[in-house]
């Protein structure tokens, strides 16, 4: 089947315009995740770890196996926390955090959460709210729950995620990282997760854009050239 070059020209224009469009927002939205300083983007500054003292953990041990009864352990680290050192423990139950001094449970509660976001914080506000968030934003897209949040009263809004398993502060968040994930998202046109370039709204622009290319050399050779073909051959005869 031949499609016509004026019907095949008018298809081409409007997928043109459409992807010219997304062009546009492209070239807009890395312009703007460049312009932004990428350190406020990670979260400002944030203050060095307390170094923890030496670890002995002879004693502790016992009581912790204690503390666990029967359950195994599928996973086990030792790491810093607020000075000190913990166990973290990772079970067919979920992980468990354990003082490597004393062998007992560490609970990471709302307390916990406010202490390790502001040992982190090195900004000049106060911390004005501490909750658990009910389901994954994209703040914490790359973490699973349970999450403490704990906002701060500051200039850019600061929200500071800390793992209610791990007790690990996970994100630093701001203004300035929401509006760089707002290009972000236009600039990968993953309006639903925000996280892949592999999905099926890229995949067509992208053949759309080739397809594009491709007519657009059809059409040149076609029909574009025709007028100077002619008009030279008018020239040639009028010099003989």
């Amino acid at each position: 089947m031949r499609i016509p070059s004026l019907l095949l020209r008018r298809i081409h224009k409007w997928i043109g315009l459409v992807i010219g469009l997304q062009f546009v927002i492209w070239s807009l939205s890395g312009a703007m995740m460049a312009w932004l300083d990428m350190k406020e983007v990670a979260g400002g500054p944030s203050r060095a770890a307390a170094a923890a003292p030496a670890l002995s953990a002879a004693s502790a041990w016992p009581i912790l196996r204690r503390e666990l009864d029967d359950i195994p352990i599928t996973n086990f680290a030792v790491r810093p926390l607020l000075g000190r050192y913990v166990f973290e423990v990772t079970t067919p139950v979920g992980t468990m955090l354990f003082d490597a001094a004393s062998g007992r449970r560490v609970r990471v509660d709302a307390a916990l959460a406010r202490t390790i976001a502001a040992a982190a914080y090195a900004g000049n506000g106060h911390i004005i709210a501490v909750r658990k968030i009910p389901e994954i934003t994209f703040a914490v897209r790359e973490h699973q729950l349970p999450i403490w949040r704990v906002d701060f009263a500051d200039d850019e809004n600061s929200s500071y995620y800390v793992s209610a398993s791990t007790a690990q502060l996970l994100e630093r968040r701001n203004d300035t990282w929401r509006i760089w994930d707002f290009f972000w998202m236009l600039h990968n046109m993953d309006y639903l997760s925000r996280t892949s370039f592999n999905h099926p709204l890229i995949i067509t622009v992208a053949f759309g854009t080739m397809w594009l290319a491709i007519t657009g050399f059809y059409l040149l050779f076609r029909t574009a050239w025709k007028p100077d073909v002619r008009a030279l051959k008018r020239r040639l005869r009028k010099r003989r």
